[in-house]
């Protein structure tokens, strides 16, 4: 605390060390008052993001959708769904964004869209469109089975990737019958979606996310799944590479940035989206999914690093998505691997163990070389919420038969202010989903001044990162169960998850801290520290 700001030299290369915030469009702040947050919500909130010192925003879709999966089920890629505002307030939004400093970044869906989308309704029709899509005539007798056994994507569900259409014909869908797969052997689909990014590039976007990455491109014969070790028929095929090189063809254009969803085991096949030509990161999922455990942790990092060495990528860190169980929840469990969502309705959670553990795991990921990415609350130390079930809107949810909770604990509502309705979200009413009793005690106001709170511990951590600089990670000599490693200059991070407290390398200087040292000036368990040598 109380060191000086690192000096942040501005470069074109933005994207390699850069602190990129997850907001959640419809859970993040309420502009209007009608219980869905908006743009309104987020540009009235730029100053609190402009002081967390984060270098960029990342939109889950904010387009036009029936939300029959938070909004990745897009009907019209062009258009801002009327919940959350207007293309000129998205335009508005960026401008302002950047004015504070901040780039933005926007999701696209390329493996599906809505079935409400005009190709899909145009599709149903009998139109040319259904050349689009993956329209086939079922097997059986009678037409009556799916075209092929391909499992959903949805974790826990086992319905078809199929739907049937009153002509008798069948349509894929990897996600939600509302999600229909697209084409994209035929041209078109690749043309529109080109000129979707140059849509969004031209109105100041840096960069996209991109949504499934390695599922776009399926076998044409789209055969059943054999595990003879052949090509996927749906997953990580060799001609994505040719579409994505059109897309960096398109980004260069406008210095704009790409961060692919690819998860894959392979780490050589892994290592070509982030080629030269191709998508400038991807998402580390093995360190998302990794237990509070230091060897797993260690063998993560050395392995991302490794992966991304080749082709000079940098590397990214995650604690939480939409997607995931929150961090203080998932740390403060007894296995702390990755899930979805919550393991069962009611498991136990520790939340002090997961709040020390959480702390401690925010320095330690800011301190990485490569890019951190935020999820919206992360900052605030919320726990995952109990959604009731007759409140749940998540179709994994449902899919699953009710024994899968969901995403929608780690979507609720922000608390802003702790003594106003709603905990300060802005709604005149009760939000989409609704807030746990104790959320107001979670609220920015509460933590803003706070000295120990999560919010200040994230502030500070954001401000200080530079010291780190950009150079390569060197393991340091530790006691066993301690973390402990040099970057530029001398800077170290030290993080303990053994049972004894650890003594801190000698001739270093204190910058920061997830949790007081000992009498001794011992890292406790579940403590991170940043040091100067």
């Amino acid at each position: 605390m109380g060191q000086p700001t690192p000096a942040r030299t501005p470069k074109t290369d933005w994207w390699r060390s850069a602190v990129i915030y997850q907001v959640y469009v419809r859970s993040f702040a309420d502009g209007d008052g009608d219980g869905t947050g908006d743009l309104a919500g987020v540009r009235a909130r730029l100053p609190y993001l402009a002081e967390l010192g984060v270098d960029a925003l990342w939109f889950s879709p904010w387009y036009l959708s029936p939300m029959k999966d938070g909004g990745y089920d897009v009907a019209d890629y062009r258009a801002i769904d009327p919940a959350f505002g207007t293309l000129a307030e998205a335009e508005k939004l960026i401008a302002e964004a950047r004015e504070a400093g901040i780039r933005t970044i926007i999701d696209i869906v390329p493996n599906h869209v809505s079935d409400q989308h005009p190709w899909f309704r145009a599709a149903l029709a009998g139109g040319p469109e259904r050349e689009l899509f993956h329209f086939r005539p079922g097997r059986g007798e009678h037409g009556e089975l799916p075209p092929n056994d391909w499992p959903s994507q949805f974790l826990g569900s086992t319905e078809p990737v199929w739907t049937r259409v009153p002509d008798g014909d069948w349509y894929l869908h990897l996600f939600t019958p509302e999600q229909p797969d697209l084409n994209w052997d035929h041209p078109a689909v690749r043309q529109e979606h080109e000129d979707i990014l140059r849509f969004w590039f031209e109105r100041g976007v840096a960069g996209v996310r991109i949504d499934s990455a390695a599922l776009l491109a399926k076998d044409a014969a789209l055969p059943d799944l054999v595990e003879d070790g052949g090509p996927h028929p749906f997953v990580d095929r060799d001609e994505l590479h040719d579409i994505y090189r059109s897309w960096r063809r398109v980004a260069d254009g406008y210095g704009g940035v790409f961060v692919g969803e690819v998860w894959l085991p392979d780490a050589e096949r892994f290592a070509r989206y982030l080629r030269p030509d191709e998508l400038h990161t991807a998402f580390n999922f093995s360190f998302l999914s990794c237990p509070w455990e230091p060897a797993r942790l260690r063998t993560s990092i050395d392995e991302t690093l490794a992966e991304h060495a080749p082709v000079g990528a940098p590397a990214t860190w995650v604690l939480c998505n939409h997607d995931v169980t929150r961090t203080v929840t998932r740390y403060g469990r007894a296995d702390t691997g990755f899930d979805f969502a919550a393991k069962a309705f009611g498991t136990p959670t520790d939340l002090a163990l997961g709040n020390r553990r959480a702390r401690a795991a925010a320095l330690l990921s800011l301190a990485l070389p490569g890019v951190v990415y935020l999820y919206q609350g992360e900052e605030l130390g919320l726990p995952e919420a109990d959604v009731p079930a007759d409140r749940i809107q998540d179709p994994m949810y449902f899919r699953s038969g009710g024994t899968d909770p969901g995403r929608d604990g780690c979507r609720v509502p922000l608390p802003w202010v702790a003594g106003a309705p709603h905990a300060g979200f802005g709604s005149r009413e009760e939000p989409w989903l609704p807030q746990p009793a104790d959320w107001a005690s979670y609220a920015v106001d509460r933590q803003r001044d706070d000295a120990d709170s999560m919010l200040t511990l994230y502030r500070e951590g954001i401000r200080l990162r530079p010291v780190f600089g950009d150079g390569p990670l060197t393991w340091l000599p530790a006691p066993e169960g301690v973390l402990a490693f040099a970057r530029e200059g001398g800077v170290l991070c030290v993080v303990n998850l053994a049972d004894a407290p650890a003594e801190l390398p000698a001739h270093t200087a204190l910058l920061l801290a997830s949790g007081p040292l000992d009498q001794r000036g011992r890292l406790p368990k579940d403590t991170a520290a940043w040091l100067r040598a």
